[in-house]
């Protein structure tokens, strides 16, 4: 019984290696991985696989063949970069009408301030054309993105700060009922991104359409939350179903381990004398998050279409723009 293509998951760790996941209508059905580059070692099993030994300083296809012939090539989502963990490529996804995201267009990622000089030869070998930095200004200039010499791509200063961040934090320490109520908090942080940051996500939106045809990232700086909104209405905006959305967000979970930030976030934002487990939620993604963001826009603007061409200037015709540029099919 056949592979399932869309079951197929690529991802490269920071040293190198990469993962081949995948599923078929039988689970004994056997698959083939063959890399589409000069590789070292393929250790294959049921439903996954390890490659070893492809070249750090470029993007990878591999071609996955079931026993019946039936025949996939696809590329890693996930690019192991050493300085960014989170960095991945939201492109792949059905999109409807039997369309589909082109790959290595549309980039997600955390800060750029820590990309070493290998991940940075990988970054211009992507061609990126536009970078949207959701970071706050201070952010931005404490910590600012390493990126090629070359041909660097254009920066986007497109600050967040969610207008509930500041009482929030002065009332931490007076009524915080540990992590119950953080996770109330990133709720509420995310219906703000879809309702109170509606004019920074249309000039995300007029930035990427100002350019022909760019390849773009956008970026905060975990890379999960007001990135994970504006990857979010990028997809939706191209036709991408919302469960299909939600995957792609809850997919930072797999890449992005809260246990290994909790200290940095603690001291970012003063908050030593809470304990870890009560500040984790903010280094988490959950479905709830982006949920009320998606349900906001419905309460708010009866669908999606009016959201987008009412809130962020992305009506019929910039809609069919984008889906000329970034749809395949």
């Amino acid at each position: 019984m056949p592979l399932i293509p869309d079951s197929i998951h690529i991802w490269r760790e920071p040293d190198g290696d990469h993962h081949v996941e995948w599923r078929t209508s039988h689970p004994q059905t056997r698959v083939e991985v063959e890399p589409l580059a000069e590789v070292e070692a393929v250790e294959s099993g049921l439903g996954r696989a390890r490659v070893s030994g492809l070249a750090h300083n470029n993007r990878h296809y591999f071609r996955l063949r079931d026993e019946h012939g039936n025949e996939v090539i696809a590329p890693e989502r996930r690019l192991g970069m050493q300085g960014a963990p989170n960095f991945r490529d939201f492109g792949g996804y059905q999109a409807g009408e039997g369309r589909r995201v082109k790959w290595g267009k549309l980039y997600r990622s955390g800060q750029l301030s820590n990309l070493t000089p290998r991940d940075i030869e990988l970054l211009d070998a992507l061609a990126i054309d536009l970078v949207c930095d959701f970071r706050r200004v201070d952010e931005q200039e404490n910590e600012p993105s390493r990126l090629p010499s070359e041909r660097p791509p254009r920066i986007a200063s497109l600050p967040i700060t969610p207008g509930s961040n500041a009482s929030f934090f002065e009332q931490a320490g007076e009524e915080f009922n540990g992590r119950e109520t953080m996770f109330g908090f990133m709720v509420q942080i995310n219906e703000d991104f879809a309702i109170a940051q509606t004019p920074t996500y249309r000039r995300m939106f007029e930035e990427i359409l100002a350019l022909d045809d760019a390849s773009f990232l956008v970026h905060c700086a975990a890379g999960k939350d007001r990135t994970g909104f504006a990857a979010a209405i990028i997809l939706l905006a191209l036709g991408v179903g919302r469960d299909v959305v939600m995957r792609d967000y809850l997919m930072t979970s797999q890449f992005f381990l809260p246990d290994t930030e909790i200290a940095r976030l603690q001291q970012k934002y003063a908050m030593e004398h809470l304990p870890g487990d009560a500040v984790r939620p903010m280094l988490e993604v959950h479905e709830d998050y982006l949920a009320r963001a998606l349900d906001s826009i419905e309460e708010r603007f009866d669908s999606l279409d009016h959201y987008l061409e009412e809130a962020l200037g992305v009506g019929p015709a910039e809609r069919e723009e984008l889906r000329q540029r970034y749809l395949e099919g």
